[in-house]
């Protein structure tokens, strides 16, 4: 039986009678965007790829908690994000360095967000530019800019208090426009 014109609302509770084509349909809705938030984080294809399937397993078996408060979509990027996180720390530990580099957004002075319409050309400097960034830094962006997290959210996910996520992430945008400006 095909779910695709179903809303996600009303496939949760076949997911919960253990419906594997409604679990597949919820699979087939969410996996892309799943995969480029863990990818964006651990830097790594296949890492990111396995942490996605480890995700939807963990969704799948703890459906029972989720509460629709919020969309199940935010719910599954949630976890997305904290099993990356968890395996970008894992790695860090074994000095492996972590973090998809591509930033669309950037704060300008006045700190009104402006979307920029990046050539080609200036995508691939901002990305080898945020290479450069302390690992801290990387992440904190990401969870800002790319993922649109808030500076509580994002204390929370990296464990830091409100406040230094505040100035972590003001440093960080500081820094990427001083190496903007002096690399290229």
């Amino acid at each position: 039986m095909s779910h695709k014109k179903e809303h996600t609302d009303d496939l949760i509770p076949l997911c919960l009678a253990g419906n594997q084509s409604a679990q597949m349909e919820i699979y087939n809705r969410y996996y892309k965007a799943m995969y480029n938030t863990s990818v964006r984080i651990v830097k790594d294809s296949a890492e990111a790829e396995d942490i996605m399937q480890e995700s939807f397993l963990n969704a799948f078996t703890k459906l029972h908690t989720f509460k629709g408060e919020v969309t199940f979509g935010s719910w599954l990027k949630r976890i997305v994000i904290n099993n990356s996180i968890y395996h970008y720390r894992k790695q860090q530990k074994k000095n492996e360095v972590a973090l998809d580099d591509i930033m669309y957004k950037v704060e300008d002075n006045d700190g009104i967000v402006s979307d920029h319409v990046f050539t080609e050309l200036k995508a691939q400097k901002v990305m080898e530019t945020m290479k450069q960034l302390k690992d801290n830094y990387r992440i904190s962006l990401t969870l800002y800019v790319i993922e649109g997290y808030d500076y509580e959210e994002i204390s929370k996910i990296m464990n830091i208090s409100y406040a230094n996520c505040r100035t972590m992430i003001s440093r960080a945008k500081e820094s990427l426009r001083k190496k903007m400006i002096n690399t290229y």
